[in-house]
């Protein structure tokens, strides 16, 4: 099975890695895919565990894991990546209607380990 986070590789030896070793990626790229691909699978224990302790939304997990199952994930779209930060689209659709997360994610990189902080400022 292809990897939901769109790179053309199973699953199991491209975001099931990242999954199982918890969240030790190599790229903020690689863990925003990885997060991608839990988000499809409602991996709430690895959203929390990737996201950083200073932002983590730890009391809003259930309602995360809810509406993660309540959607049906189409495909992600990689806009641009640089070391610290991962702007894409995330396509989904809700009760039938088509919808989009864009976001600009912001990463932090501590002890060798990389953690999702939130939403980077734009630029305007």
């Amino acid at each position: 099975m292809t990897c939901y986070c769109g790179t053309n590789t199973p699953y199991a030896s491209c975001c099931e890695v990242f999954h199982l070793n918890g969240g030790k990626t190599e790229t903020a790229e690689q863990l925003m895919r990885s997060r991608y691909s839990a988000f499809v699978l409602a991996n709430g224990d690895y959203l929390m565990q990737t996201h950083h302790e200073s932002t983590r939304p730890v009391k809003e997990k259930e309602a995360i894991v809810t509406w993660a199952k309540s959607v049906q994930w189409i495909k992600l779209e990689i806009l641009n990546s640089t070391e610290t930060t991962v702007e894409f689209n995330a396509f989904f659709t809700d009760k039938g209607a088509a919808d989009c997360i864009h976001e600009n994610s912001k990463f932090v990189k501590e002890n060798a380990i990389w953690y999702y902080l939130g939403y980077a400022q734009s630029k305007q």
